[in-house]
Protein backbone atom coordinates (compact mmCIF):
# COMPACT_ATOMS: atom_id res chain seq x y z
CA UNK A 1 0.00 0.00 0.00
CA UNK A 2 2.81 2.34 0.88
CA UNK A 3 4.53 1.67 -2.48
CA UNK A 4 1.23 2.19 -4.36
CA UNK A 5 0.70 5.61 -2.70
CA UNK A 6 4.19 6.72 -3.58
CA UNK A 7 3.67 5.76 -7.22
CA UNK A 8 0.36 7.60 -7.35
CA UNK A 9 1.96 10.69 -5.83
CA UNK A 10 4.79 10.64 -8.38
CA UNK A 11 2.31 10.18 -11.22
CA UNK A 12 0.31 13.19 -9.99
CA UNK A 13 3.45 15.33 -9.70
CA UNK A 14 4.50 14.28 -13.21
CA UNK A 15 1.07 15.11 -14.62
CA UNK A 16 1.07 18.52 -12.94
CA UNK A 17 4.58 19.25 -14.24
CA UNK A 18 3.57 18.21 -17.75
CA UNK A 19 0.48 20.40 -17.59
CA UNK A 20 2.56 23.35 -16.40
CA UNK A 21 5.11 22.94 -19.19
CA UNK A 22 2.31 22.63 -21.74
CA UNK A 23 0.65 25.77 -20.36
CA UNK A 24 3.89 27.72 -20.54
CA UNK A 25 4.48 26.45 -24.08
CA UNK A 26 1.01 27.57 -25.17
CA UNK A 27 1.55 30.99 -23.62
CA UNK A 28 4.88 31.29 -25.38
CA UNK A 29 3.19 30.62 -28.70
CA UNK A 30 1.00 33.64 -28.09
CA UNK A 31 2.36 37.18 -28.56
CA UNK A 32 1.00 39.17 -25.65
CA UNK A 33 2.75 42.37 -26.78
CA UNK A 34 0.71 44.88 -28.72
CA UNK A 35 3.10 46.79 -30.97
CA UNK A 36 2.54 50.42 -31.82
CA UNK A 37 3.52 51.91 -35.16
CA UNK A 38 4.92 55.14 -36.50
CA UNK A 39 4.77 56.63 -39.97
CA UNK A 40 7.67 58.22 -41.86
CA UNK A 41 7.69 62.02 -41.80
CA UNK A 42 9.28 64.84 -43.73
CA UNK A 43 12.12 66.30 -41.67
CA UNK A 44 15.10 68.57 -42.12
CA UNK A 45 18.09 66.53 -41.00
CA UNK A 46 21.26 68.31 -39.98
CA UNK A 47 24.52 66.59 -39.16
CA UNK A 48 26.58 68.87 -36.98
CA UNK A 49 29.32 69.13 -34.41
CA UNK A 50 29.43 71.64 -31.57
CA UNK A 51 32.23 73.97 -30.50
CA UNK A 52 32.26 76.12 -27.36
CA UNK A 53 33.72 79.61 -27.25
CA UNK A 54 32.77 83.27 -27.05
CA UNK A 55 31.82 86.29 -29.16
CA UNK A 56 34.62 88.84 -29.65
CA UNK A 57 35.19 91.80 -31.99
CA UNK A 58 36.99 91.00 -35.22
CA UNK A 59 39.50 93.76 -34.53
CA UNK A 60 40.36 95.47 -31.27
CA UNK A 61 42.62 98.55 -31.13
CA UNK A 62 44.55 99.42 -27.99
CA UNK A 63 45.04 103.17 -27.61
CA UNK A 64 48.47 103.81 -26.05
CA UNK A 65 50.33 107.03 -25.25
CA UNK A 66 53.40 108.23 -27.11
CA UNK A 67 54.77 109.86 -23.96
CA UNK A 68 55.00 108.72 -20.35
CA UNK A 69 53.16 110.55 -17.59
CA UNK A 70 50.14 110.54 -15.29
CA UNK A 71 46.50 110.40 -16.43
CA UNK A 72 45.15 113.90 -15.77
CA UNK A 73 41.61 113.41 -17.16
CA UNK A 74 39.66 110.68 -18.96
CA UNK A 75 37.00 111.87 -21.41
CA UNK A 76 35.29 108.55 -22.30
CA UNK A 77 33.92 105.48 -20.59
CA UNK A 78 33.16 101.93 -21.70
CA UNK A 79 30.16 101.84 -24.05
CA UNK A 80 30.76 105.24 -25.65
CA UNK A 81 31.00 105.52 -29.43
CA UNK A 82 33.95 107.57 -30.68
CA UNK A 83 35.28 108.67 -34.04
CA UNK A 84 38.88 108.72 -35.16
CA UNK A 85 40.49 111.84 -33.69
CA UNK A 86 38.15 112.15 -30.70
CA UNK A 87 39.84 113.01 -27.40
CA UNK A 88 40.27 109.99 -25.12
CA UNK A 89 42.39 111.30 -22.24
CA UNK A 90 44.84 113.99 -21.16
CA UNK A 91 48.26 113.15 -19.76
CA UNK A 92 50.22 115.26 -17.33
CA UNK A 93 53.90 114.80 -18.01
CA UNK A 94 56.25 113.98 -15.17
CA UNK A 95 59.65 114.95 -16.61
CA UNK A 96 62.69 112.72 -16.27
CA UNK A 97 65.40 114.63 -14.40
CA UNK A 98 68.22 113.25 -16.55
CA UNK A 99 66.43 114.00 -19.81
CA UNK A 100 65.50 117.47 -18.56
CA UNK A 101 69.12 118.22 -17.68
CA UNK A 102 70.34 117.04 -21.07
CA UNK A 103 67.73 119.19 -22.77
CA UNK A 104 68.89 122.25 -20.82
CA UNK A 105 72.49 121.54 -21.78
CA UNK A 106 71.47 121.21 -25.42
CA UNK A 107 69.84 124.66 -25.25
CA UNK A 108 73.02 126.17 -23.79
CA UNK A 109 75.10 124.53 -26.53
CA UNK A 110 72.71 125.72 -29.20
CA UNK A 111 72.86 129.32 -27.88
CA UNK A 112 76.67 129.24 -27.90
CA UNK A 113 76.60 127.96 -31.47
CA UNK A 114 74.30 130.82 -32.48
CA UNK A 115 76.59 133.41 -30.89
CA UNK A 116 79.61 131.89 -32.65
CA UNK A 117 77.76 131.92 -35.94
CA UNK A 118 76.85 135.61 -35.43
CA UNK A 119 80.51 136.54 -34.83
CA UNK A 120 81.56 134.62 -37.92
CA UNK A 121 78.84 136.35 -39.94
CA UNK A 122 79.91 139.81 -38.73
CA UNK A 123 83.50 139.03 -39.69
CA UNK A 124 82.55 137.79 -43.15
CA UNK A 125 80.25 140.77 -43.64
CA UNK A 126 83.13 143.21 -42.93
CA UNK A 127 85.38 141.37 -45.41
CA UNK A 128 82.61 141.34 -47.97
CA UNK A 129 82.06 145.10 -47.65
CA UNK A 130 85.79 145.83 -48.09
CA UNK A 131 86.07 143.57 -51.10
CA UNK A 132 82.97 145.09 -52.65
CA UNK A 133 84.49 148.62 -52.31
CA UNK A 134 87.72 147.50 -53.93
CA UNK A 135 85.83 145.63 -56.66
CA UNK A 136 83.73 148.71 -57.46
CA UNK A 137 86.95 150.74 -57.87
CA UNK A 138 88.42 148.04 -60.10
CA UNK A 139 91.27 147.26 -57.73
CA UNK A 140 90.50 143.49 -57.41
CA UNK A 141 89.35 140.95 -59.86
CA UNK A 142 85.82 139.53 -59.96
CA UNK A 143 87.03 136.10 -58.74
CA UNK A 144 88.29 137.55 -55.47
CA UNK A 145 85.00 139.39 -54.93
CA UNK A 146 83.03 136.20 -55.63
CA UNK A 147 85.03 134.33 -52.99
CA UNK A 148 84.22 136.97 -50.38
CA UNK A 149 80.57 136.94 -51.34
CA UNK A 150 80.35 133.11 -51.08
CA UNK A 151 82.01 133.17 -47.67
CA UNK A 152 79.50 135.78 -46.48
CA UNK A 153 76.52 133.75 -47.80
CA UNK A 154 77.83 130.59 -46.10
CA UNK A 155 78.18 132.41 -42.79
CA UNK A 156 74.62 133.73 -43.12
CA UNK A 157 73.28 130.25 -43.88
CA UNK A 158 75.14 128.74 -40.92
CA UNK A 159 73.64 131.35 -38.58
CA UNK A 160 70.14 130.47 -39.79
CA UNK A 161 70.79 126.75 -39.25
CA UNK A 162 72.08 127.34 -35.73
CA UNK A 163 69.01 129.41 -34.95
CA UNK A 164 66.82 126.51 -36.13
CA UNK A 165 68.79 124.14 -33.90
CA UNK A 166 68.25 126.48 -30.96
CA UNK A 167 64.49 126.57 -31.59
CA UNK A 168 64.41 122.76 -31.86
CA UNK A 169 66.32 122.41 -28.58
CA UNK A 170 63.90 124.75 -26.85
CA UNK A 171 60.90 122.81 -28.20
CA UNK A 172 62.47 119.50 -27.11
CA UNK A 173 62.99 120.97 -23.63
CA UNK A 174 59.33 122.08 -23.51
CA UNK A 175 58.14 118.64 -24.63
CA UNK A 176 60.21 116.86 -21.97
CA UNK A 177 59.02 119.28 -19.30
CA UNK A 178 55.33 119.62 -20.25
CA UNK A 179 54.70 117.10 -23.02
CA UNK A 180 53.87 119.78 -25.58
CA UNK A 181 55.21 122.96 -27.12
CA UNK A 182 54.09 125.88 -29.22
CA UNK A 183 53.14 124.95 -32.75
CA UNK A 184 51.88 121.39 -32.17
CA UNK A 185 48.26 122.51 -31.77
CA UNK A 186 45.82 119.56 -31.76
CA UNK A 187 48.71 117.14 -32.13
CA UNK A 188 50.11 117.82 -28.68
CA UNK A 189 51.37 114.57 -27.23
CA UNK A 190 49.54 115.04 -23.93
CA UNK A 191 46.18 114.74 -25.70
CA UNK A 192 45.51 111.05 -26.38
CA UNK A 193 43.07 110.62 -29.27
CA UNK A 194 41.21 107.73 -30.88
CA UNK A 195 42.97 106.29 -33.91
CA UNK A 196 39.86 104.44 -35.20
CA UNK A 197 36.09 104.79 -34.99
CA UNK A 198 34.04 102.38 -32.90
CA UNK A 199 32.82 101.57 -29.40
CA UNK A 200 35.00 101.93 -26.33
CA UNK A 201 35.03 98.42 -24.87
CA UNK A 202 37.25 99.09 -21.90
CA UNK A 203 39.13 101.88 -20.14
CA UNK A 204 41.67 99.97 -18.02
CA UNK A 205 43.21 103.06 -16.38
CA UNK A 206 41.92 105.70 -13.98
CA UNK A 207 42.76 109.33 -13.42
CA UNK A 208 46.00 109.50 -11.48
CA UNK A 209 47.42 106.27 -12.90
CA UNK A 210 50.91 106.46 -14.32
CA UNK A 211 51.27 105.32 -17.93
CA UNK A 212 54.27 104.36 -20.04
CA UNK A 213 54.80 105.25 -23.67
CA UNK A 214 55.04 102.53 -26.31
CA UNK A 215 58.60 102.05 -27.52
CA UNK A 216 61.05 99.38 -28.65
CA UNK A 217 61.52 98.10 -25.10
CA UNK A 218 57.97 98.36 -23.75
CA UNK A 219 54.58 97.78 -25.37
CA UNK A 220 53.14 100.69 -23.43
CA UNK A 221 50.08 101.13 -21.22
CA UNK A 222 46.65 100.69 -22.79
CA UNK A 223 44.45 103.68 -22.07
CA UNK A 224 41.38 102.45 -23.96
CA UNK A 225 40.26 99.52 -26.13
CA UNK A 226 38.17 100.41 -29.18
CA UNK A 227 36.44 98.03 -31.60
CA UNK A 228 33.80 98.01 -34.33
CA UNK A 229 30.99 96.05 -32.64
CA UNK A 230 29.22 95.62 -35.99
CA UNK A 231 31.98 93.18 -36.99
CA UNK A 232 31.92 90.34 -34.49
CA UNK A 233 33.35 86.84 -34.72
CA UNK A 234 33.00 83.57 -32.84
CA UNK A 235 36.19 82.20 -31.31
CA UNK A 236 36.10 78.65 -30.04
CA UNK A 237 37.80 75.28 -29.96
CA UNK A 238 37.02 71.83 -31.32
CA UNK A 239 38.39 68.48 -30.26
CA UNK A 240 40.90 66.63 -32.43
CA UNK A 241 38.29 63.92 -33.07
CA UNK A 242 36.10 66.48 -34.85
CA UNK A 243 38.63 68.71 -36.60
CA UNK A 244 38.98 66.30 -39.54
CA UNK A 245 35.28 66.75 -40.36
CA UNK A 246 35.33 70.54 -40.70
CA UNK A 247 36.77 72.99 -43.21
CA UNK A 248 36.69 76.69 -43.99
CA UNK A 249 33.46 77.92 -45.53
CA UNK A 250 31.06 75.70 -43.58
CA UNK A 251 27.99 77.46 -42.14
CA UNK A 252 27.68 77.96 -38.39
CA UNK A 253 24.68 78.44 -36.13
CA UNK A 254 25.72 80.46 -33.09
CA UNK A 255 23.74 80.10 -29.87
CA UNK A 256 24.44 82.76 -27.25
CA UNK A 257 23.52 81.95 -23.69
CA UNK A 258 22.24 85.48 -23.06
CA UNK A 259 19.59 85.16 -25.79
CA UNK A 260 17.05 82.36 -25.35
CA UNK A 261 15.86 80.55 -28.47
CA UNK A 262 17.81 82.83 -30.78
CA UNK A 263 20.46 81.77 -33.29
CA UNK A 264 22.93 83.81 -35.29
CA UNK A 265 24.32 82.77 -38.66
CA UNK A 266 28.05 82.75 -39.27
CA UNK A 267 30.64 81.28 -41.62
CA UNK A 268 33.67 79.27 -40.52
CA UNK A 269 36.70 81.07 -41.93
CA UNK A 270 39.62 79.79 -39.83
CA UNK A 271 40.75 76.44 -38.47
CA UNK A 272 44.06 76.44 -36.59
CA UNK A 273 46.75 74.34 -38.30
CA UNK A 274 48.20 73.41 -34.89
CA UNK A 275 46.42 72.05 -31.85
CA UNK A 276 47.01 72.87 -28.18
CA UNK A 277 46.95 70.32 -25.36
CA UNK A 278 44.26 71.12 -22.79
CA UNK A 279 43.26 68.77 -19.98
CA UNK A 280 44.78 65.79 -21.73
CA UNK A 281 43.09 66.45 -25.10
CA UNK A 282 44.22 68.30 -28.21
CA UNK A 283 42.07 71.31 -29.05
CA UNK A 284 42.09 73.31 -32.30
CA UNK A 285 41.08 76.97 -32.38
CA UNK A 286 38.43 78.05 -34.87
CA UNK A 287 36.97 81.41 -35.90
CA UNK A 288 33.73 82.28 -37.65
CA UNK A 289 32.50 85.67 -38.87
CA UNK A 290 28.96 86.52 -37.77
CA UNK A 291 26.56 87.78 -40.40
CA UNK A 292 24.80 91.08 -39.72
CA UNK A 293 21.74 90.56 -37.52
CA UNK A 294 18.39 91.25 -39.18
CA UNK A 295 17.11 93.00 -36.06
CA UNK A 296 18.62 95.45 -33.59
CA UNK A 297 20.03 92.76 -31.28
CA UNK A 298 23.24 94.01 -29.70
CA UNK A 299 25.76 91.22 -29.07
CA UNK A 300 28.17 92.24 -26.34
CA UNK A 301 31.81 91.33 -26.64
CA UNK A 302 32.89 88.42 -24.47
CA UNK A 303 29.54 86.61 -24.30
CA UNK A 304 29.91 82.84 -24.09
CA UNK A 305 28.45 80.97 -27.04
CA UNK A 306 28.17 77.58 -28.73
CA UNK A 307 28.66 77.09 -32.44
CA UNK A 308 26.91 74.29 -34.31
CA UNK A 309 29.11 73.52 -37.30
CA UNK A 310 26.81 72.18 -40.01
CA UNK A 311 28.64 69.30 -41.69
CA UNK A 312 25.71 68.26 -43.92
CA UNK A 313 22.04 69.11 -44.31
CA UNK A 314 18.96 67.59 -45.99
CA UNK A 315 15.85 69.74 -46.26
CA UNK A 316 12.42 68.11 -45.86
CA UNK A 317 13.37 64.52 -46.69
CA UNK A 318 11.51 61.30 -45.85
CA UNK A 319 12.84 60.12 -42.50
CA UNK A 320 12.15 57.77 -39.60
CA UNK A 321 13.39 57.43 -36.06
CA UNK A 322 16.72 55.67 -35.65
CA UNK A 323 15.07 53.44 -33.02
CA UNK A 324 12.82 51.89 -35.69
CA UNK A 325 15.76 50.52 -37.65
CA UNK A 326 17.08 46.98 -37.10
CA UNK A 327 20.12 45.34 -38.69
CA UNK A 328 20.33 41.83 -40.05
CA UNK A 329 22.75 39.85 -37.85
CA UNK A 330 24.37 38.23 -40.90
CA UNK A 331 24.35 40.86 -43.67
CA UNK A 332 24.37 43.89 -41.33
CA UNK A 333 21.92 45.57 -43.69
CA UNK A 334 19.15 47.76 -42.21
CA UNK A 335 15.50 46.80 -42.27
CA UNK A 336 12.19 47.74 -40.68
CA UNK A 337 8.90 45.93 -40.25
CA UNK A 338 5.83 47.41 -41.90
CA UNK A 339 2.28 46.58 -40.79
CA UNK A 340 0.29 44.49 -43.30
CA UNK A 341 -2.58 43.69 -40.95
CA UNK A 342 -3.67 43.79 -37.34
CA UNK A 343 -0.42 43.14 -35.44
CA UNK A 344 0.98 41.51 -38.58
CA UNK A 345 4.24 42.80 -39.99
CA UNK A 346 6.54 42.09 -42.90
CA UNK A 347 10.22 42.83 -43.24
CA UNK A 348 11.32 45.62 -45.59
CA UNK A 349 14.97 46.19 -46.45
CA UNK A 350 15.71 49.90 -46.57
CA UNK A 351 18.48 52.22 -47.74
CA UNK A 352 19.49 54.94 -45.32
CA UNK A 353 20.94 58.40 -45.91
CA UNK A 354 21.97 61.20 -43.56
CA UNK A 355 21.45 60.74 -39.82
CA UNK A 356 21.62 63.15 -36.90
CA UNK A 357 21.52 60.40 -34.26
CA UNK A 358 17.77 60.70 -33.71
CA UNK A 359 16.23 60.80 -37.18
CA UNK A 360 17.63 59.15 -40.29
CA UNK A 361 16.89 59.82 -43.95
CA UNK A 362 15.27 56.90 -45.83
CA UNK A 363 16.29 56.72 -49.47
CA UNK A 364 14.23 53.64 -50.38
CA UNK A 365 12.23 50.79 -48.86
CA UNK A 366 9.30 52.63 -47.25
CA UNK A 367 6.82 55.27 -48.32
CA UNK A 368 4.79 57.95 -46.66
CA UNK A 369 1.79 56.40 -44.93
CA UNK A 370 3.51 53.09 -44.10
CA UNK A 371 3.02 52.02 -40.50
CA UNK A 372 6.40 50.97 -39.15
CA UNK A 373 6.67 48.73 -36.12
CA UNK A 374 8.02 50.25 -32.95
CA UNK A 375 10.25 47.61 -31.40
CA UNK A 376 9.73 46.60 -27.79
CA UNK A 377 13.09 47.20 -26.14
CA UNK A 378 12.24 44.77 -23.31
CA UNK A 379 11.93 41.69 -25.50
CA UNK A 380 14.34 40.76 -28.30
CA UNK A 381 13.14 39.20 -31.59
CA UNK A 382 12.82 35.39 -31.53
CA UNK A 383 13.55 34.91 -35.22
CA UNK A 384 10.11 33.46 -36.01
CA UNK A 385 7.85 34.68 -38.76
CA UNK A 386 7.74 38.47 -38.79
CA UNK A 387 10.73 39.06 -36.44
CA UNK A 388 8.16 40.10 -33.89
CA UNK A 389 9.38 38.16 -30.86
Amino acid sequence: MKRTGTVITLIIILLLATAGIFYIYQKDLEDPITYTTEQPTKETIIKETVATGSIVPKEEVNIKPNISGVIDKIHVEAGDFVKAGDLIADIKVVPNVSSLTNAKNNISGARTAVETAKLALDNQKAIYNRQKTLFDKGVIAANEFDLAQNAYNNALQRLKQEQVNLTSSQQNYDIIRTGTTAGLGNYAQTAIRATVSGMVLDVPVKEGNQVIEANNFNEGTSIAVIADVNKMIFEGKVDESEVGKIKEGLPLEITVGAFDNKKFDAVLDYVAPKGIAENGAIQFAIKGTLKAAQDSTFIRAGLSANASIILDKRDQVLSIKEALVQYDPETKKPFVEVAVGDQEFERRDIELGLSNGIDVEVLSGVNEGDNIKVWNALKAPTGRGGYGG
